[in-house]
């Protein structure tokens, strides 16, 4: 591994944390406009169903890795712009 690979590690790492944030405050958005509720269903809630529970599931893990891939992309981009030198 280069320097310049080890170098964008905690880069890489920040946009993780970034792109977690994000797709949060996009679940708890999109869950209100599905369901019109302010929280959603957690594995645990025992007042809530099985459909509900997987539901949303499913839709936060497609939110998340839509979110991440998306940020992760955006700022691999921006580096080779910055540095020309594709970061992975």
């Amino acid at each position: 591994m280069n320097a310049f690979k080890i170098a964008y590690k905690p880069v890489g790492l920040a946009l993780g944390a970034t792109s977690g944030l994000l797709a949060g405050v996009a679940f708890k958005q999109t869950w209100k406009i599905i369901e019109g509720e302010g929280d959603a269903p957690d594995a645990m809630d025992e007042d809530r169903s099985w459909k509900q529970i997987l539901i949303a599931a499913a839709i936060h893990g497609a939110i998340f890795a839509v979110v991440k891939a998306g940020v992760e992309r955006s700022g691999a981009v921006a580096t080779r712009r910055l540095t020309g030198s594709w970061p992975g």
